[in-house]
């Protein structure tokens, strides 16, 4: 026990041992469904999807191991939703290109993040990030959780006249869904140790029992090592402009996605200063641009930063042994991937549900009355549930910010990296429309 307090300060950070272990089981459960979703996003790609389950979970471990043991946060990496279907979509199949393509396009462009991490610059950039974005931040990955746990309970469901509608009601789903959020609530009100990993476990059961989702044939499966994806790169077009263009995207979106996640999930951990600023945050960008490098070798999308990791961090976790647990939970995912996929996205959906509610508080610090903090902020808020992207919401809210403190006659409001990062921006949502 004393050489786990040297490593990771778990008393000195309010924690024990017992409460990093359950907080990374609960991270590890509320984002294992990233095993089953990667390989169907990435085979459509053309990729065979048992490599990439396996190199899903070996990237996944491989960077939360390095975030635990060297930023000592109790953040969780994986491949990025959004991420891979850009891969999959905007790459692959908008730009008629092999897989290797894109895959050594992610290679090079966490390369490019360790160069950048180690410089020091993706921390500047974090720090320039003006207060009411960071505040901001916070409330819309809150929206975004809630967003992804109530469509996955059945509560949301889309409509072709309103976009989204409120779903059946009476169906065994989001009655079960419904059924896991009081039963959270009410252990959460009354302090109850374990309380969302409690809720998942219920509804899990439950849903097995009721037949809404099949228990596991088969406990344990071995797994193959990936084949084909691993260290399948095509260095031949590295420098013509398309794939410039493309791990240019994957850097934008890379980039912001993980500084919204450390900011927004920090901040409930209590890990941000009252300016804003996270400590140590250049070793989490670090792990996250050696994690990228990592799972392209085995052979996956970018690996970045989880919003779900916030479940851990409301269980209590507060250092990188809970991140360790995530790592050695991917590891051992490879030999129980029956039983993983048996758990269904019910079961975790009241849990991202009632973390997106605790997001909510960082509204209340931000200066409605003025518009120009206001706006931006708003806008960054809407933008990530609205267009399924935490890093629209905060380019947004950054090209928006400085706009508006340029056009209302107080530029020196907003840091000079501000105003850089808001024309890089604005070159980059033009000339591809987005990632």
């Amino acid at each position: 026990m004393e050489a786990l307090e040297r490593l990771f300060h778990i008393r000195e950070r309010g924690s024990s041992v017992g409460t990093e272990l359950r907080a990374g089981l609960v991270t590890f459960l509320t984002m294992a469904y990233i095993l089953l979703v990667n390989p169907q996003i990435l085979s459509e790609a053309g990729m065979p999807a048992a490599d990439v389950t396996v190199a899903t979970a070996l990237g996944a471990a491989f960077g939360t191991l390095l975030m635990g043991l060297y930023a000592n946060f109790p953040f969780a990496l994986a491949p990025g939703m959004g991420l891979n279907a850009y891969f999959t979509y905007g790459v692959v199949k908008g730009l008629g290109v092999d897989w290797r393509f894109a895959l050594t396009a992610v290679f090079v462009e966490g390369l490019l993040f360790i160069v950048l991490s180690y410089g020091g610059i993706r921390t500047l950039i974090l720090r320039a990030i003006p207060p009411p974005i960071k505040l901001a931040t916070t409330t819309g990955i809150g929206l975004f959780l809630a967003l992804i746990g109530l469509r996955n309970a059945g509560l949301v469901a889309d409509s072709p006249a309103t976009l989204v509608q409120l779903g059946v009601l009476h169906a065994p789903v989001p009655l079960l869904a419904l059924a896991g959020l009081v039963i959270i609530g009410v252990l959460s009100s009354r302090k109850v140790q374990g309380a969302l990993l409690i809720g998942i476990a219920a509804v899990a059961v439950a849903a097995w029992g009721l037949g809404l989702a099949k228990a596991p044939a088969t406990w344990v499966s071995v797994p193959s090592l990936p084949r084909e994806t691993f260290w399948a790169f095509d260095f031949s077009q590295v420098l013509t402009g398309k794939f410039l263009t493309v791990m240019l995207a994957f850097l934008f979106v890379d980039v912001f996605d993980t500084a919204g996640t450390l900011l927004g999930v920090g901040r409930i951990g209590g890990f941000l200063k009252p300016n804003g600023e996270l400590p140590g945050a250049g070793r989490g960008f670090m792990a996250d641009a050696v994690g990228t490098v990592a799972g392209a070798a085995f052979g996956t999308s970018t690996v970045t930063c989880y919003i779900e990791s916030a479940a851990g961090v409301e269980e209590g976790g507060r250092t990188g042994l809970t991140a360790v647990v995530v790592s050695v939970l991917f590891l051992l995912s490879l030999f129980f991937v029956p039983t993983l996929a048996a758990i269904p996205p019910v079961a975790t959906a009241p849990v991202l549900v009632v973390v997106g509610a605790l997001m909510m508080s960082g509204a209340r610090e931000l200066e409605w009355n003025r518009m120009d903090d206001a706006l931006p902020a708003f806008l960054t808020i809407a933008l990530m549930p609205f267009t399924y992207s935490i890093a629209n919401g905060i380019s947004a809210g950054i090209v928006s910010y400085a706009a508006l403190k340029l056009l209302s006659g107080r530029p020196r409001e907003a840091h000079p990296v501000v105003y850089v990062l808001a024309a890089l921006l604005v070159l980059h949502y033009a000339t591809s429309g987005g990632a």
